[in-house]
């Protein structure tokens, strides 16, 4: 069985957050599934996805100040400047993170570890809504 789906999520501010939960709330197809892949792809290049600590909020926190060390906005070399400050780092932060993630499916549901939660990596300041493609294929 193959089930592909947009989900479409809310705008969010710059950061790290965490949308396990709004990604199967969307799919209640996940629970016909007793073993399969899901495959989660964001359309976007200024945004990314990937897995990480699902409970302190402290790693998101983290996460958002060394990516913002590691592509700084306003670096003298930027050429690609039309679209403002934050659209240069976002695009190398979501190259860096990568636009998806695949996950086993048990059970109904996704088999994340205990700890474990999707990102949503919001890179620009104003980001807008974003669309993710999710395509499980299983039994």
């Amino acid at each position: 069985m193959y089930i592909q789906k947009e989900i479409i999520l809310k705008p969010r501010k710059r950061g790290f957050h965490l949308i396990t939960r709004d990604i199967t709330e969307q799919l209640p197809e996940l629970g016909k599934i007793s073993i399969g892949i899901a495959h989660i792809f964001i359309q976007h290049t200024s945004a990314s996805l990937t897995i990480n600590e699902n409970a302190d909020p402290d790693v998101r926190i983290d996460f958002e100040t060394h990516f913002n060390k590691l592509a700084p906005e306003n670096a003298s070399y930027y050429v690609h400047t039309l679209e403002g400050s934050d659209d240069m780092p976002a695009h190398l932060k979501s190259s860096i993170l990568g636009s998806s993630v695949t996950i086993p499916v048990t059970n109904g549901r996704l088999n994340l570890g205990t700890w474990q939660g999707i990102y949503l990596c919001e890179h620009r300041n104003y980001g807008g809504s974003r669309k993710i493609i999710v395509t499980i294929s299983g039994e």
